[in-house]
């Protein structure tokens, strides 16, 4: 499981270091698209498979299933991971998220979310002052 939150640097020449208690579970390569909130998704290529295989399951008849595949497999890249662990970040996926030279790399159980550390540490701020009313709407559900 991929959890935890690490800081790591983007180098010059746009690579990225992966924690390396996740290098074992992600395997040779990995894919990253765009993800949610300014952020990157990283997957192991076995769990990309699994994403991959549910968006293919929606209705093609519906607009937003169809935006939303293009937004996930269309932004897709399948990128290995070289020797020191690093991964080479793509610079439209880069761009996207607003990736500078500190980066956060969480680890959210089957998915890595790639985040500029600013960027992180506002979204986490504004997540705190509404952690409680989130929490109401998981137990609204059954989920806590």
């Amino acid at each position: 499981m991929l959890i935890g939150e690490h800081k790591h640097t983007l180098d010059t020449k746009k690579r990225l270091s992966l924690p390396s208690k996740f290098r074992k579970e992600l395997g040779k390569s990995v894919v990253v698209t765009k993800g949610l909130d300014s952020c990157l998704f990283v997957y192991s290529v076995p769990e990309w498979k699994k994403f991959a295989l549910k968006l293919g399951e929606l209705s093609m008849g519906q607009g937003d299933t169809r935006a939303f595949s293009r937004y996930f497999l269309g932004g897709a890249v399948e990128i290995d991971i070289d020797s020191a662990g690093r991964i080479l970040i793509p610079d439209f996926l880069k761009d996207l998220a607003h990736l500078k030279s500190k980066v956060v790399v969480a680890g959210l159980g089957s998915r890595i979310e790639l985040w500029d550390e600013k960027r992180w540490t506002q979204y986490q701020q504004a997540l705190e002052k509404k952690a409680d009313l989130v929490a109401e709407k998981l137990g609204d559900i059954g989920m806590i």
